[in-house]
């Protein structure tokens, strides 16, 4: 494991976009696994900027989300499909048809979850996969549990993770109950693993995560086995 500290928000999202774009540079036709939330805002600017500026090329790559709320469709301004057109995959040259997000709108999720699991595999596994980390461990959506599930698969969300994200939404009563998200299986299979947190309320989790032990209880805990794992933290 790698634990880098940053002092800032900024840096931690330049570290981070810089081994995402080594990644690409390295192998155009990556698989790349993303995430969601407000810790990779900064990390899609900055891949962006590259991009723009010509360092960066991203049509040959592919890339896979972690999850998705159950009940949006992608044209819902909350779901996860729409924050990576918005925030990313509409200012770069990747194809959209080359870019996956679980369906959380389908009558059978547990038939959607292998689904996704096979379009993982059939792709070959990811290259490296960005993670964010919530402030009860989960990393996609795998809350805390008694097992580590390795199944892409349908969950309850946390009391915790619903008052987080309401942030995003009008109240907290709109936001959805239950997600998709791809287990554990995709995640630790995935070449490289990189997670980026930032703020001081997230100390805690991550001491635990990385410094504890390993347990359902704390999902990321598990990432402590990866064999490739870059954290970068800043408590700004």
């Amino acid at each position: 494991m790698r634990f880098i500290t940053v002092d800032s928000y900024e840096k931690l999202s330049t570290k981070a976009a810089n081994i995402i774009a080594a990644q690409v540079i390295s192998k155009p036709n990556s698989i790349l696994g993303l995430a969601t939330g407000s810790s990779p805002l900064g990390t899609y600017a900055k891949l962006v900027e590259y991009y723009k500026s010509g360092e960066l090329d991203f049509s040959e790559a592919t890339s896979v989300n972690l999850d998705e709320y159950v009940g949006l469709t992608g044209e819902n301004d909350q779901s996860y499909r729409y924050f990576m057109n918005t925030n990313f995959f509409q200012h770069i040259n990747i194809p959209i048809e080359r870019t996956a997000v679980p369906n959380g709108c389908v009558a059978d999720l547990k038939a959607e979850g292998e689904r996704y699991d096979k379009h993982i595999q059939d792709l070959g596994g990811i290259d490296i996969q960005l993670l964010g980390i919530g402030f009860d461990g989960h990393i996609g959506f795998n809350e805390p549990d008694e097992v580590f599930i390795k199944e892409t698969h349908e969950v309850d969300l946390d009391a915790s993770t619903i008052e987080a994200n309401a942030r995003f939404f009008a109240s907290e009563e709109e936001v959805p109950r239950k997600a998709i998200t791809m287990g554990m299986g995709a995640i630790m299979n995935a070449k490289k693993v990189l997670l980026i947190a930032n703020g001081k309320g997230k100390k805690d989790i991550i001491e635990k995560s990385f410094f504890g032990p390993i347990t359902p209880k704390v999902p990321a805990s598990i990432l402590q086995l990866h064999p490739d794992l870059t954290v970068i933290y800043s408590e700004n």
